[in-house]
């Protein structure tokens, strides 16, 4: 079976935008500051760009509001081509529980991790539409512990059920994409954490902690 190349088909369509003369509207789900960092530059020359934090998955609440400062940080101070807006989701980790409930005792990038994918994507694309815009994508297809085959497969399902909205295949971790998310956390000095967001990643890499 031939595997897609989604940086390939993200370009193509780039490209097509650009001979239009047209900058399409994209809500950019973003998992986190850090990873959105490489994101934004890689897109806001083509785009106009809503970042879309919308995370129910991460615990504990004091985490996740940490990590909602640093996203607006990050966006008031990058130098945007088009202009960069920002919409916080809603933060019930209830939600998050109940899309997983079942799946508590999988290995992290499995089953769990799917339906949490599933979830978030389920919610940008219901905000984009609703801002009218062209497209969604999110940055977590940067992360080199995210399956991007699974996270486009589940984007473009989504995005049939909303006319007008389609999804931007990507696999941002390609041209040393996550790197530079590396980089540019650097260079503004962001607060970068070491677990994924849920309480389970934070029991497998801090047990102690729990």
């Amino acid at each position: 079976m031939n595997r897609i190349n989604y940086d390939k088909a993200m370009q193509e369509i780039i490209t097509k935008e650009k001979e239009s003369g047209h900058v399409p509207a994209l809500l950019l789900h973003s998992c986190c500051g850090p990873c959105s960092s490489a994101v934004l530059e890689r897109l806001t020359p083509d785009f106009e760009l809503t970042v879309f934090y919308y995370n129910p998955n991460i615990y504990p609440a004091e985490e996740y509001y940490k990590r909602v400062e640093e996203q607006k940080r990050l966006i008031n101070a990058f130098p945007a081509v088009h202009p960069i807006h920002f919409v916080a989701g809603d933060y019930f980790p209830a939600d998050f529980h109940e899309a997983v409930k079942g799946l508590e005792k999988e290995p992290e990038g499995g089953a769990r991790c799917r339906e949490c994918f599933r979830l978030r994507l389920q919610e940008a694309a219901r905000t984009a539409h609703e801002l009218h815009m062209e497209y969604f994508t999110t940055t977590l297809t940067i992360s080199p512990l995210k399956n991007a085959a699974v996270l486009n497969a589940l984007g473009e399902e989504i995005a049939e059920g909303y006319e007008g909205l389609s999804f931007l295949p990507s696999d941002f971790k390609k041209r040393n994409g996550y790197k530079r998310s590396c980089e540019l956390s650097a260079e503004y000095g962001m607060y970068r954490q070491d677990y994924c967001g849920c309480v389970f990643s934070l029991r497998e890499r801090h047990p102690e902690a729990l």
